[in-house]
């Protein structure tokens, strides 16, 4: 699999926990930068009034508790996502961070209406931490690190920049549920009540697909990649919540394998936790992803295999982004593909072709 695909597929970031060498020397870099001569970026745009008395607020996360004391006007994401939660509530960006590497401005085509005429956002790039001197020259007034995994020194030389919310303590990095992270933006730029309607919205749209799917209930599923073998999503990955959403359960011992990471490489003999009533994967190509499956003598002797309960979802098409990027807006547009080839492939006859999503 190319550094690509992976960055797609597997979490679309390097994982690193240091910061710059000296925090000290940075910190006078950051001033620099954020009181200098250079054009900063466009303002970011913000509709509709906020909540009455919604400032000042704070906000509890891993790190501590962040308070803003007014509607921000330039927000800066070093998570990967939030930027759709600031669409959704009519505030545009002006600095996101990198993940799919498709889309102008990191801003998916299921969210590119909400920009409007708006200036696409400045890109950030995260492989080796948040790029500090480049968010300082954005100016921000907010920075929301939410579905991360920021360490306590990348926090604390973001905070020297901007007031900056972190991960929530209670979940592992990068597992945050979308609705938290929807309403904490929310509460963030002053909008916490449209930020409940939103995730409400969305919520229904489950709900609707639960009641019309009543046999999904109870049976296992589970999403995994090819990448260096096979790659399975545990239950605090997004991916997986949105199976569980559905009705769906996990396999039982699924966290036990993975501990507290958002996923992991399984071993050969721990090919049988593919087992299960759906199995979704997330590949390069279709072709391709089917072609190493049947390759492989143990899954192959598996019931998921010989009865074709899989669901393909190739990483680079919008379905794919979709699959992986968890949002409320790109909800919508996921669930309505992946539902009927769910159903396609819990219906018990293996005759039944789960069909590729339009």
């Amino acid at each position: 699999m190319s550094r690509f695909s992976l960055l797609s597929a597997v979490r679309g970031r390097a994982r690193t926990a240091g910061v710059l060498a000296s925090t000290l020397v940075l910190a006078g870099a950051l001033t620099a930068c954020g009181s200098g001569t250079d054009s900063p970026a466009p303002a970011g745009a913000s509709g509709g009034a906020t909540d009455p008395g919604a400032f000042p607020v704070s906000i509890e996360h891993k790190y501590g508790s962040t308070k803003v004391e007014k509607a921000p006007q330039r927000v800066v994401t070093v998570g990967l996502t939030e930027q759709d939660a600031l669409l959704a509530l009519g505030v545009v960006p002006v600095g996101v961070t990198e993940w799919l590497g498709l889309y102008p401005g990191a801003i998916g085509p299921w969210a590119k209406d909400k920009l409007g005429s708006a200036p696409l956002p400045t890109v950030l790039k995260d492989t080796d931490g948040p790029q500090f001197e480049k968010i300082a020259a954005l100016k921000p007034d907010l920075i929301i690190g939410l579905y991360s995994a920021l360490t306590q020194e990348q926090y604390n030389t973001l905070s020297k920049i901007a007031p900056t919310i972190a991960p929530p303590k209670r979940y592992n990095d990068y597992g945050i549920p979308w609705q938290e992270a929807t309403k904490t933006v929310g509460k963030a730029v002053g909008k916490a009540k449209e930020a409940d309607q939103i995730v409400k919205g969305v919520e229904d749209q489950f709900a609707k697909a639960r009641a019309e799917h009543p046999e999904f209930a109870g049976k296992t599923a589970l999403m995994a990649t090819q990448y260096e073998g096979y790659f399975v999503y545990g239950s605090e990955d997004p991916r997986s919540r949105v199976l569980t959403s559905l009705g769906f359960k996990l396999p039982e011992n699924l966290d036990q394998i993975i501990g507290d990471k958002f996923g992991k490489n399984i071993s050969a003999e721990r090919t049988d936790l593919l087992n299960v009533d759906a199995l979704v994967w997330i590949v390069d190509k279709v072709a391709n992803g089917q072609g190493v499956l049947a390759k492989d003598a143990l899954y192959s002797g598996l019931k998921v295999a010989k009865e074709k309960r899989e669901v393909f979802v190739e990483t680079n098409s919008t379905y794919g982004s979709t699959t992986s990027f968890v949002t409320a807006l790109s909800l919508p547009y996921e669930l309505e593909r992946i539902v009927p080839q769910l159903t396609a492939a819990v219906d018990g006859n293996p005759a039944t072709e789960v069909k590729p999503a339009s």
